[in-house]
């Protein structure tokens, strides 16, 4: 398993995998544009790929102007290897390091996703009877011996 920053040459596969996802599956595929991948690769934030079995398998992107996390998919058949849990990690440190004292990101109620992040330690808000809202606050280092 190999992980590495996402170039706009992984955008096409960052793209089969978020519309190949039965949960949190967009309503209208058109609506997340090569653009909006750019945007949060290349100006707003920065994105992570997960590689297996020769070929791109998850993907996470981290919104630096919202403190957010944009996307975290899983291609269907790959989920329970901790790639969620390793691409996530890569997302949320990096918007720790880039000053943010929280972050945040919603998903769908009752999903598989919302019990993950719960399990992950982020603090769980309901938004309404559909959406979750999550947030996780910086790690507090203690300099003490």
């Amino acid at each position: 398993m190999l992980f590495r920053r996402a170039t706009h040459a992984d955008i096409p596969a960052m793209s089969r995998i978020r519309l190949a996802v039965t949960e949190n599956a967009l309503r209208d595929p058109t609506r997340i544009t090569v653009a909006m991948y750019e945007d949060y690769l290349e100006r707003s934030g920065r994105g992570w790929v997960a590689e297996a079995d020769g070929g791109i398998v998850g993907f996470s992107c981290a919104d630096n102007v919202n403190a957010s996390i944009w996307a975290l998919f899983i291609q269907p058949g790959q989920e329970g290897r901790g790639l969620g849990k390793a691409l996530l990690e890569r997302a949320a440190n990096w918007l720790f390091a880039q000053g943010h004292a929280q972050i945040r990101l919603t998903t769908g109620a009752g999903t598989r996703a919302d019990r993950f992040y719960a399990a992950q330690g982020w603090r769980r808000a309901p938004v309404s009877a559909t959406e979750i809202a999550y947030t996780l606050a910086r790690p507090v280092v203690s300099l003490a011996p």
